[in-house]
């Protein structure tokens, strides 16, 4: 019923999603020690949620398709355009983000100014986007030959 079907193209790339950012907050909990819920909610960190729900879309579509079909070249250059984005234009931005931070910082020293910061942590590094993929084709993969069957 489920199996070869949008539905498990959609519920793969919701799940992986679900998992990295699952990931990310037990890997807090593990190297900071403490509790934050809102890391579940927040961009940026290892692994990429916006990589690995693509690339598990992008793959069970290759799965039920074909990888050689118009769906999945389709689908491909949407992970790639994310995949890029998370990697480029988003890291970027937080690192403007960290030398605005530093700038507002040392200029208004005397604290006269509100303590709302800019967000840093935006995009990803290379890695962090390819873990990203790596997780997202593994549930692709797992969930496709092996859950639904």
């Amino acid at each position: 019923m489920f199996l070869n079907t949008s539905y498990e193209i959609i519920a793969n790339g919701i799940e992986a999603a679900i998992v990295a950012q699952l990931l990310k907050f037990i890997g807090h909990v593990i190297i900071k020690k403490q509790v934050d819920f809102q890391v579940l909610a927040t961009t940026g960190g290892m692994p990429s949620a916006h990589t690995a729900g693509v690339v598990s879309l992008s793959s069970t579509v290759g799965f039920i398709c074909g990888f050689d079909s118009v769906e999945f070249a389709i689908a491909l250059g949407y992970a790639l355009v994310v995949m890029y984005d998370a990697a480029g234009l988003r890291r970027s931005t937080g690192k403007i983000a960290a030398c605005l931070n530093k700038i507002r910082d040392d200029f208004y020293s005397s604290g006269q100014m509100p303590a709302e910061r800019l967000k840093e942590l935006l995009g990803h590094t290379p890695f962090e986007v390819f873990v990203g993929a790596l997780l997202g084709i593994y549930i692709s993969f797992m969930n496709h030959f092996y859950l639904f069957q």
